[in-house]
């Protein structure tokens, strides 16, 4: 073991408790190759195992002190944990943020949990099972690497990396914790701004009906520390809604409306009340803001809106899908608005939510995307829309997320063009998120062969100046494209008026680094590739009829070197160089 970094940064940022426990750390570890271990009641924490892991990591990253490729399916964990003193007589709830793919879990040899779905968080109330003392909780993790049906977003199921396909990840990759809660307790908060009533609608969730006492909810909602509303009102039943007004000016740059110029959070705090004595207490935040498209136009807050993204894959070299830190996935921010972007699309990933986080707080748009199959069947329909609706649920609070992208170039359904079943998933991906949220756009199928979609999107590597600047001079050729020799619409659609976005293009490579990789298109010296970068940006940000672009990518990633960054975050050019390439006028 060599890695000593910890992950001790708060995990569920949008809703916080001042008590918790993280159990980040050394693991015990063991591989299950022979698959002895249920045989063998490993379950029951008595089996010592022969490796240890440094968790959140993966055991195929460096991090986690183990660094392993290969594939080893079955896999356990195991450790032990006390409980606070102070947490005596409450409830005790064991969180995961993301186990890739198959868990489950025990404590003290009692079974807690089950969990299927690589990049979402679940929890179990571990009270039943806890002792005096040390207590020990075991996870069994089975990931399916060779099943291309599997919700994998860009995990190899190959031996190497190759091509567009990164190095896998199998076990825990997100913060495990622990938090004490009363018997009855606030479950979970659902914001629902809006901006043309300046009101917020506020969802409270109880574990359970309130019984027997006088139950009440009290609202707090803060702006920079000024009171703006305070509202107490009865609960009768496990779930309750207000609509609070919220009585200032918004609008002229002055107000407070969240963009990425201006993102303004209101902060919330819930208390939940048994006949006026406080017995649970939850911490929030939200934005005021709206995503739309109006006659055509793609509009934040009421007002045309541009979008830059750069594509954001989310892999890092020592830790693979688990960033080395809080502070990595907030300078991953930051460097990307020094070059001129407002947000990203993070490509085939459900990312931390700590990620989201820093993108509320340092105004920065988000596209939220599967991380999808890669063929079709009707066990991954199963499970990629159960994973789905996992993920709208946890990210449903963040104003950063304007943008929900299900499912991507056709992956998981490669014969939509013909397969009327392919299209009604692609369908049903579409309406089944919009039936979660009604509050941020969709797409139903990002980059080509598109059904019903809030947004056009076309993928685009070409890289020729005159060719980009010819194909999208009127809107009869933009939306003529086949990306790919691929169609923009099947399955009976056809462009509807929505706006149109480039949402993939560029990926120059330029070598900058020890490591060695491809691209779309390649540069020789810095001089050529700001050239090139000005070759493949400019034309679509002269276009009349593109509203947003979303340029091939933010950083190397392994045997890809066609990054604005290095694999290590170093930028390859001056950063303020790419910002005015980035941020030029759009016609």
């Amino acid at each position: 073991m060599t890695s000593t970094i910890l992950r001790t940064e708060y995990p569920r940022p949008q809703f916080v408790r001042t008590q918790w426990q993280h159990l980040n750390g050394t693991w015990e570890f063991e591989f299950d190759d022979g698959r002895v271990g249920d045989a063998g009641q490993w379950s029951n924490g008595q089996q010592a195992f022969s490796r240890r892991i440094q968790v959140p990591f993966t055991y195929q990253s460096k991090l986690s002190g183990i660094g392993e490729t290969g594939f080893h399916d079955l896999v356990w964990y195991k450790r032990s944990f006390t409980i606070p003193e102070a947490w005596k007589g409450q409830r005790v709830i064991l969180h995961f943020g993301a186990v890739d793919y198959q868990a489950a879990v025990w404590v003290n040899g009692r079974h807690v949990a089950d969990h299927e779905g690589g990049h979402t968080p679940f929890q179990a109330d571990i009270t039943p099972a806890l002792l005096d003392g040390e207590n020990t909780v075991v996870v069994r993790v089975e990931d399916f690497s060779r099943d291309v049906t599997l919700p994998r977003g860009k995990q190899y199921w190959k031996e190497d990396s190759a091509s567009i396909f990164y190095t896998r990840t199998t076990g825990i990759w997100q913060t495990v914790w622990l938090e004490p809660v009363p018997d009855h307790y606030i479950r979970k908060l659902k914001f629902k701004p809006d901006i043309d009533r300046n009101e917020i609608q506020i969802r409270t969730f109880l574990n359970q009906a309130p019984v027997g006492g006088k139950a009440e909810a009290r609202i707090d909602i803060r702006f920079k520390d000024e009171y703006q509303a305070v509202t107490t009102f009865s609960i009768d039943h496990a779930e309750e809604v207000r609509t609070i007004g919220l009585h200032d000016f918004n609008d002229h740059g002055l107000g407070r409306w969240w963009s990425p110029e201006r993102p303004n959070l209101y902060e919330v705090t819930v208390t939940l009340l048994v006949d006026g004595v406080e017995i649970d207490r939850a911490e929030s935040y939200f934005g005021m803001r709206k995503i739309a498209v109006e006659a055509g136009r793609l509009m934040l807050n009421n007002r045309a809106y541009f979008m830059r993204l750069v594509l954001d894959q989310g892999y890092f070299p020592d830790g693979i899908l688990t960033a080395p830190s809080d502070e990595a996935l907030k300078q991953d921010i930051e460097l990307s608005k020094q070059m001129g972007f407002n947000g990203a699309r993070k490509h085939q990933k459900i990312e931390d939510p700590r990620f989201l986080y820093w993108a509320d707080r340092l105004g920065y748009l988000v596209w939220g995307e599967m991380a999808n199959a890669y063929a079709y069947s009707e066990e991954y329909v199963r499970k990629v829309t159960a994973e789905w609706q996992e993920a709208v649920e946890r990210d449903y609070n963040h104003p950063s997320l304007v943008v929900w992208v299900p499912l991507n170039e056709s992956w998981g359904v490669p014969n939509i063009l013909i397969d009327k079943r392919q299209q009604h998933h692609a369908m049903a991906m579409y309406y089944l998120t919009k039936s979660l949220d009604e509050t941020r756009l969709v797409i139903s199928n990002d980059g080509w062969e598109q059904m019903t979609t809030d947004l056009v999107t076309i993928h685009d590597y070409e890289w020729k100046r005159e060719e980009l600047t010819e194909r999208y001079s009127t809107l009869e050729q933009t939306v003529g494209v086949k990306p790919s020799r691929r169609e923009l619409f099947v399955g009976g659609t056809a462009y509807a008026g929505q706006p149109v976005l480039v949402t993939e293009f560029g990926g120059i490579a330029y070598k900058k680094s020890d490591w060695e990789g491809w691209g779309y298109s390649g540069a020789d010296n810095d001089e050529d590739y700001l050239a090139k970068l000005a070759d493949v940006i400019e034309p679509l940000l002269q276009s009349p009829h593109v509203q947003g672009i979303c340029y091939t990518q933010l950083t190397d990633v392994e045997q890809e070197i066609n990054g604005l960054l290095t694999y290590d975050r170093v930028p390859k050019v001056p950063l303020e160089a790419i910002k005015k390439i980035v941020a030029g006028a759009v016609r």
